[in-house]
């Protein structure tokens, strides 16, 4: 049982981190508004930046479940659209995965406290999490190389159709959101995912090493006696 909370440490809390980055990046307007003028988007759309962040608050209403296709309409077509219905059923299934990574993790760390193994919770943190260090640096120097390339892949993987080969001559969906968009946020969420784990890791450090001190200043008392 100690190792199966031990595992659950390992895989659940940096999963709930970074589905909290990516809800946290993707559900930012401003971020949206602030790409929409470094790429030129008021040009490429044709529309003033007030009516974008109105689309684009609109389309994060949709992703969020708080209002229906009917809103999406006067902005876009029926693929674009349909594409979007693809994309929340992600996103709703993906609050559902964040939802029970943090109540697998808080399950791990009752656990282990249940069984007398509080000393055993920072060190997996902070050694546990160095995997998903790993992993998040090869994921970045991948797309680093070709970013394309694996966001294609991304699509093949989570989307059973090809609606989402949306044409940037008349869709107004990717004249918004270009590759450099996707770029963008890609690295946002990264850097989120890493500064909270960063930070985890450190308080885990910190706890590793008071507990380590406060068991050796116990055992010198012990041998006073």
């Amino acid at each position: 049982m100690r190792r199966l909370f031990i595992l659950l440490l390992v895989v659940f809390l940096p999963l709930y981190v970074f589905l909290k980055g990516v809800e946290t990046n993707a559900f930012n307007t401003n971020f949206y508004l602030d790409s929409f003028g470094k790429h030129g988007v008021m040009d490429t759309t044709g529309k003033e930046l007030e009516e974008l962040e109105i689309i684009t608050e609109g389309i994060i209403s949709y992703l969020k479940d708080k209002t229906q296709e009917e809103g999406l309409r006067p902005y876009f077509n029926d693929e674009e659209i349909q594409h979007m219905e693809d994309v929340k059923f992600l996103f709703r299934y993906g609050f559902i995965i964040k939802y029970i990574s943090l109540a697998l993790f808080l399950v791990a760390i009752i656990g282990l406290l249940l069984l007398g193994e509080s000393n055993k919770i920072a060190y997996t943190i902070f050694y546990g999490n160095l995997i998903w260090w790993i992993f998040m640096l090869i994921l970045f120097f991948l797309t680093t190389m070709d970013f394309n390339k694996y966001f294609t892949y991304f699509h093949m993987i989570f989307f059973d159709n090809d609606l989402w080969l949306l044409d940037p001559e008349k869709d107004l969906l990717i004249q918004m959101l270009p590759e450099e968009f996707f770029i963008g946020i890609f690295n946002r969420i990264l850097l989120f995912f890493v500064s909270i784990l960063a930070i985890i890791q450190v308080v885990s450090y910190i706890l590793m090493k008071k507990e380590k001190d406060s068991n050796e200043c116990f055992d010198n008392i012990k041998r006073l006696f």
